[in-house]
């Protein structure tokens, strides 16, 4: 369990997939945050004093539940063997898409957010991150033009009924979806009907109360994949 922000801090350096540059570049995203939360409430005021706990490490443990064979296939374990996708639903302030594109510059994230001045901020900073295959994607998610990935992440997005029903074309056997869902996620879970999956339910390494759900899903009940 991560309690703190220098305890935040001190875990996130300690990942592989870490470095000196990429920490550097989350301290420059966390100045922008705050500098643009002045003028639009992209997070709230209070969660800015634990931003490395409530909004940069909420966002990177994502990466401890990415299966091996993603990581290699974009070539961060051995040689590169294709892109890694990462679709990451209502991005909103940028969490977890943007953490995401600077911890994995190698992965190509695409995040989905409709509102327009959200989509102008995110734009924005991953233009003055230089996460150059990072692709925002400004409007709703029915109108994004399906593409299969290998990732789908989604924070507070929608009930996983409906997250499923809306996002499922972009998803293969082998996508991992990793769905951050708070104090619901046993309980949108058990209730969870009509689809194939192999979903459990991860501990949040940030707040012992919530959890995220992970797994596959191999399509609806009662239709071939």
């Amino acid at each position: 369990m991560i309690a703190g922000e220098a305890a935040a801090q001190d875990w996130l350096r300690m990942q592989a997939w870490c470095s000196a540059e990429k920490i550097a570049k989350i301290e420059q995203l966390i100045a922008m945050l705050r500098d643009e939360n002045e003028r639009q409430n992209l997070v709230s005021r209070g969660s800015l004093d634990h931003v490395w706990e409530r909004h940069i490490v909420d966002s990177a443990q994502l990466l401890t539940h990415v299966p091996r064979e993603t990581w290699e296939k974009a070539g961060a374990l051995d040689v590169p063997r294709g892109t890694v996708k990462w679709l990451d639903l209502g991005t909103g302030a940028g969490f977890p898409g943007l953490v995401i594109a600077v911890l994995c510059p190698e992965f190509e994230t695409i995040l989905v957010e409709s509102r327009a001045r959200r989509v102008e901020w995110l734009e924005r900073a991953a233009g003055s991150l230089g996460l150059d295959k990072c692709r925002v994607e400004g409007k709703r998610l029915e109108l994004v033009q399906g593409e299969t990935v290998d990732v789908i992440s989604a924070r507070a997005f929608a009930p996983l009924p409906k997250l499923l029903d809306l996002s499922a074309r972009f998803s293969t056997a082998t996508t991992t979806w990793l769905l951050p869902k708070g104090r619901s996620a046993a309980q949108e879970l058990r209730e969870l009907t009509g689809w194939r999956h192999l979903f459990h339910v991860e501990h949040s390494l940030t707040d012992p109360e919530s959890g995220i759900i992970v797994g596959t899903v191999a399509g609806r009940k009662g239709k071939r994949s």
